[in-house]
């Protein structure tokens, strides 16, 4: 560390300077005396004709050698490889800010907060400093401030250079866009970028999530969608985006001039089930088993004999679900476990300790019970339609024409069922029939090219040779192209 720092002129004879020296300047060689230089770590201190900087400098990052320097009689010689914790568990004797070791850690913590959503003021918490103490003592963790100003506008700066060149490669780009509100009320829209890299991996990155507080109309959305491409040098490259199925976003990918724009199939799902849920005698059904889970929630003396009644008649010990308004499977999820804890519930209801506080309280009657039944099996094959379109790593397009004809298929009427169950059936197949008319073709293509579905079996005959005789077609133009020109 001192091989290039000069010792300090003779005249200098203070104990500090053993640990100081001065570095030449490039212009005249002489030496420069405006900054000392660390012979421990390189640190350069100001030096102003007295040695106050540099005492502090000591005692701050080199406390061993300070001590020393102060009172060299009373104090021996310490093992260079020892340390003093103070009594935080913390290290007196700490890295500089500015060493490799301090600033690697310090981009890691930087990582762990973005990648894990975590807040700045982690790097406060007891419990996490004394982690970091534990694992490096000589580290000294950065301030909140630090990393608001410093540390993770690099690493987003960093970040944000790699997608940028990452993008660039890439030959085309899909979008998804959709539009959100928080907790705090505050609007925002996230746009996330897609496409297949050179090693043939389909490659994912959250693009940007911005506040929009403007009215999410289709010509601001356009706007924000235009301002978007261009600012991720995208414009070019004739994206394609998803959606949802809101107005506004058709009218904002039309004015974006997308040439393709395709509505999110789960978000499809989802609207043709909540047309099922709102049926008279569903909707009145999901009323009354959401009137008994809610009075299960916030009463501690019925859940609390729910428990004992479950553990009696040896049913599972889980807990009652409610549904939410904009996830149409927490319906089903819903009446599924109230299906399963009936006995229970209706065993607990019954008790005199639940009577006391709740006597107009009544379970459902048998024919409730088949209903609910009835409903359960009916919206089977949309839930698991909605749990492999969400669960699947690489969903495409490809996926979507066959899973649209088998859920169709599956809600024709079969002799038997209750009006009910029929009425639901009609209101799902007619909602799902209507989506995607123009976007047949492409789909069925998507599909032909897809070695899972390549056969077709949900197309006649002749449907079938004629989207292979479009592939075709289509291949022959490409082939013709210049390489440049189909780029």
């Amino acid at each position: 560390m001192a091989a290039n720092i000069n010792p300090a002129p003779a005249c200098l004879k203070a104990d500090v300077w053993e640990h100081f020296g001065f570095k030449k300047t490039k212009e005249s060689n002489d030496l420069d005396k405006s900054v000392a230089v660390c012979k421990l770590c390189g640190t350069k201190v100001k030096y102003s004709g007295n040695t106050t900087n540099l005492r502090a400098h000591l005692k701050r990052h080199h406390l061993d050698k300070f001590m020393l320097t102060e009172d060299p009689k009373q104090q021996r010689p310490r093992d260079p490889k020892q340390t003093t914790l103070d009594i935080d568990g913390g290290c007196s004797h700490k890295f500089p800010s500015a060493s490799p070791r301090s600033q690697k850690i310090t981009e890691s913590i930087a990582y762990f907060i973005c990648q894990d959503l975590r807040p700045y003021s982690v790097v406060e918490n007891p419990g996490f400093r004394r982690m970091v103490n534990a694992m490096e003592p000589r580290y000294p963790i950065p301030t909140r401030e630090h990393l608001t100003k410093v540390s993770i506008p690099g690493l987003y700066a960093q970040t944000r250079a790699h997608v940028k060149a990452s993008l660039a490669s890439a030959e085309r780009v899909a979008l998804t866009c959709d539009g959100w509100t928080s907790r705090t009320t505050e609007a925002y829209v996230t746009i996330t970028a897609h496409f297949i890299n050179e090693e043939w991996e389909l490659v994912t990155y959250v693009l940007q999530t911005r506040d929009m507080p403007e009215s999410h109309t289709g010509h601001n959305l356009a706007e924000h969608l235009r301002k978007a491409l261009a600012e991720w040098g995208i414009t070019e490259k004739d994206p394609v985006i998803v959606t949802d199925n809101a107005s506004n976003m058709t009218i904002a990918a039309e004015e974006a001039a997308f040439t393709l724009h395709v509505k999110c199939y789960a978000h499809t799902l989802n609207l043709a089930a909540q047309r099922a849920l709102k049926i008279t005698a569903v909707a009145r059904l999901l009323g009354r088993v959401r009137r008994i889970v809610s009075f299960f929630r916030r009463s501690t003396t019925a859940n609390h004999m729910l428990k004992e009644k479950q553990r009696l008649l040896r049913l599972p010990e889980h807990k009652l679900m409610t549904d939410v308004v904009t996830r149409w499977n927490s319906a089903h999820d819903m009446l599924e476990r109230f299906l399963e804890q009936q006995p229970a519930i209706c065993a607990t209801l019954l008790s005199s300790e639940v009577r006391k506080t709740e006597k107009d309280l009544c379970t459902l009657t048998e024919s409730d019970v088949t209903t609910a039944e009835e409903v359960v099996s009916a919206l089977k094959p949309m839930k698991e339609a909605t749990q492999y379109m969400s669960k699947e790593k690489t969903p495409t397009l490809s996926v979507v024409a066959p899973l649209q004809d088998t859920l169709i298929n599956g809600l024709k009427p079969i002799e038997g069922e209750s009006a009910v169950i029929k009425e639901m059936k009609a209101a799902m197949a007619g909602d799902l029939q209507k989506r995607y008319m123009d976007l047949k073709a492409t789909l069925h293509a998507c599909s032909a090219m897809d070695p899972r579905f390549k056969s077709l079996p949900f197309l006649t005959e002749d449907e079938r040779q004629e989207v292979y005789d479009g592939l075709i077609v289509e291949a022959a133009r490409l082939s013709m192209q210049p390489s440049e020109v189909r780029q």
